[in-house]
C-alpha cells in the first residue's frame, strides 16, 4: 500500500457544516438490525430488557420471575413477558477506489470524485460513531482491497480515514464481484452505503445489490459524479484519455454531447430503477455541490420515510 508523503489534513474531508446538519439525524436502517451493545436501534432478538414487545407461553426452564401474573389471574395460564432489546447499528461504508474515481473536472480541479467519496465516508462514519453505532469500511476496485470490520471503538474513525487516504487507485471497477465478497464477509445485518461513480453494467450492479439484499442488509447507493461528467461542458476539440482503459481519442465535443448525455441519463435511470425494484435508496451526488447541501437533505428525507 502506498504511503502519503505529507501528513493528511483530515479537516479537508470532514466539513463542519455537513456535520452540523447531519449530526442530529439517525442513520437507522429500514430493516431491523442486529448488534451487540446498547444503542438506539432495535434488535430482532427478544430479551428481557427495555421495551415490552409481546407475551409467549411459559415453557419448562423459563425463569418464573418473567411470568405475567396479571395475565395468569385472567386466563389461568402462564405467559412470559418478552421485551425488545435496544442495540446499535452497523454502518459499512463501501467505497469505490478504481481509477475512474480519480477524475477531477474543470470546476473543481483539486477535488476528485474520490475526495468527495472520502468526505462522505468521513462524515457518515463520524456521525455513526458519535451516536454509539459501529462503522466499518470496504475499499474496492475490481475486488475488495481492504475490509475493516465495523467497530464502535473511538479510534475507528481515524483507522477508516487513514485507509482511505492511502489507497492507490489503479484498477478497473467490478462492482458485482466486490459486493458479492462483502455479502459473504459480513455476518450481521448492516446499513451498507455504496459510494461509487457506478461505471459498470447496471445489470451487474443489480446482481451484487441483490446478493446483499438476500442477506437482509439495508442499502444506500450514492452515485458520485463530477460536474463535467454530468454536463459535458467541453467546447474545443479535446483529447479524452481512458482512466481504466489505455486509450485516447480526439473528438469534437459538440458532435457527441447529445449522444453522451443521453447514454448517461439512460445509465443513471437504469441504476435507479434497479435500486427501486430492490428497495434500495439511490441518490446522485454532484461533486461540485457542497455536501452540507446534498447529503443532509437526503438523509432527512430517508429518516422521515422509514420512521
Amino acid at each position: 500500500m502506498s504511503q502519503l508523503a505529507e501528513p493528511v489534513d483530515y479537516r479537508k474531508y470532514l466539513e463542519p457544516k455537513t456535520l452540523a446538519k447531519i449530526g442530529a439525524l439517525d442513520l437507522r436502517a429500514r430493516l431491523i438490525v442486529e448488534g451487540f451493545v446498547t444503542g438506539m436501534h432495535r434488535s430482532p432478538y427478544k430479551g428481557f430488557s427495555v421495551e415490552f414487545a409481546q407475551h409467549r407461553p411459559y415453557t419448562t426452564g423459563d425463569d418464573i420471575k418473567y411470568i405475567d401474573w396479571k395475565v395468569f389471574g385472567r386466563t389461568d395460564r402462564h405467559y412470559i413477558k418478552q421485551y425488545e432489546e435496544e442495540t446499535n447499528l452497523q454502518v459499512m461504508l463501501v467505497v469505490d477506489a478504481s481509477e475512474s474515481m480519480a477524475y477531477a473536472g474543470r470546476a473543481t480541479p483539486d477535488w476528485r470524485k474520490f475526495d468527495c467519496a472520502i468526505s462522505i465516508a468521513a462524515s457518515l462514519a463520524y456521525v455513526a460513531l458519535h451516536q454509539q453505532d459501529s462503522a466499518g469500511l470496504a475499499v474496492f476496485d475490481s475486488k475488495v482491497r481492504r475490509l475493516i470490520r465495523p467497530s464502535n471503538n473511538p479510534r475507528q474513525w481515524r483507522t477508516i480515514i487513514d485507509e482511505l487516504t492511502t489507497t492507490p487507485r489503479d484498477k478497473k471497477t467490478t462492482i458485482s464481484h466486490a459486493l458479492d465478497e462483502i455479502a459473504e464477509e459480513l455476518r450481521h445485518r448492516s446499513l451498507i452505503v455504496l459510494i461509487s461513480d457506478l461505471f459498470d453494467d447496471p445489470a451487474a450492479i443489480a446482481k451484487g445489490i441483490r446478493h446483499l439484499r438476500y442477506r437482509r442488509h439495508d442499502l444506500i447507493v450514492l452515485q458520485t459524479l463530477d460536474h463535467d461528467e454530468l454536463t459535458f461542458p467541453f467546447e474545443a476539440t479535446t483529447l479524452f484519455e481512458g482512466m481504466e482503459e489505455p486509450s485516447q481519442v480526439v473528438v469534437e465535443p459538440q458532435a457527441i454531447r447529445e449522444a453522451y448525455l443521453r447514454e448517461l441519463a439512460q445509465h443513471r435511470e437504469s441504476v435507479r430503477q434497479q435500486c427501486h425494484a430492490l428497495h434500495v435508496d439511490y441518490v446522485q451526488i454532484d461533486t461540485s455541490q457542497p455536501l452540507d447541501v446534498s447529503l443532509p437533505g437526503f438523509l432527512a428525507t430517508r429518516a422521515a420515510r422509514i420512521k
